[in-house]
């Protein structure tokens, strides 16, 4: 894999946005392949087709690229709400790959993907209507809160400058794919039970240091008023699934991929 940007393909374009948006999606094309399946090829979409920017020819996964200069934070600029909760809804949302560059040298620094099945509701924040002055007045955008993920949705294919091997970064996708078996509202709680053991930042943990999050958890899902019954069955599930591993008396320990 090349990680250098090609600023020939872009000298054409005046506008910084433009030339960013062909340079990365050009790397992508050429070099990317796809995390879900053996293909070493993503395709790009027709033009018109921007809420999906590749695709897989073998397995059909779609993916949006999102590309910056400088590092991701824990919440990222995106399209319409509505439309991005329905996606997640009717399960069309597609998956991300969030690419770093370095500008001085033009090279891939960093990147990741975060597969669809950990896109849900809970991480979806609606931003205010546009003002009155606006010329699209009215219009309700969104942030993908990327803070709120644990950290295995966030898949590394390149960290610091180094490309991580495939069969790591597919091992990472499929330890979750489980994921996609489950319901809307499911996954949605499963990811984020997770994502407050992860917070915890050690390998064993107790029932009790997980509830230590449960105001956290009812304020993501207010229709639910049983917030503690909902983790131990989070936690049991994972537990199937061979992410956590129960070692009795409200002891638990992550397995490792």
């Amino acid at each position: 894999m090349k990680l250098e940007l090609r600023p020939e393909i872009a000298a054409a374009y005046k506008s910084f946005s433009q030339r960013a948006r062909v340079l990365t999606e050009t790397w992508v094309e050429e070099n990317l392949y796809c995390p879900a399946c053996p293909s070493d090829s993503l395709h790009p979409t027709p033009k018109g087709k921007r809420v999906v920017d590749f695709i897989c020819p073998e397995c059909n996964e779609a993916y949006q690229l999102k590309s910056q200069s400088h590092p991701f934070g824990n919440r990222i600029t995106n399209s319409a709400y509505e439309p991005k909760i329905e996606a997640i809804r009717t399960g069309t949302i597609p998956n991300f790959l969030f690419l770093q560059y370095d500008l001085e040298v033009l090279r891939v620094s960093d990147l990741f993907v975060v597969p669809k099945h950990f896109m849900s509701q809970s991480i979806i924040e609606q931003r205010r209507p546009l003002s009155e002055r606006a010329r699209r007045r009215g219009w309700v955008g969104s942030n993908i809160l990327l803070g709120h993920l644990p950290t295995d949705a966030r898949i590394p294919i390149i960290k610091e400058g180094y490309e991580i091997p495939k069969a790591t970064v597919r091992d990472s996708w499929n330890r979750f794919l489980f994921l996609r078996e489950q319901s809307v509202y499911s996954r949605g709680w499963l990811a984020d039970v997770l994502a407050c053991v992860r917070q915890l930042d050690r390998e064993t943990f107790t029932l009790a240091d997980v509830y230590t999050f449960e105001k956290q958890l009812a304020e993501l899902h207010p229709r639910n008023r049983h917030i503690r019954p909902k983790i131990r069955q989070q936690l049991q599930v994972l537990r199937d699934y061979g992410i956590v591993e129960f070692l009795g008396k409200g002891v638990y320990r992550i397995r490792k991929l």
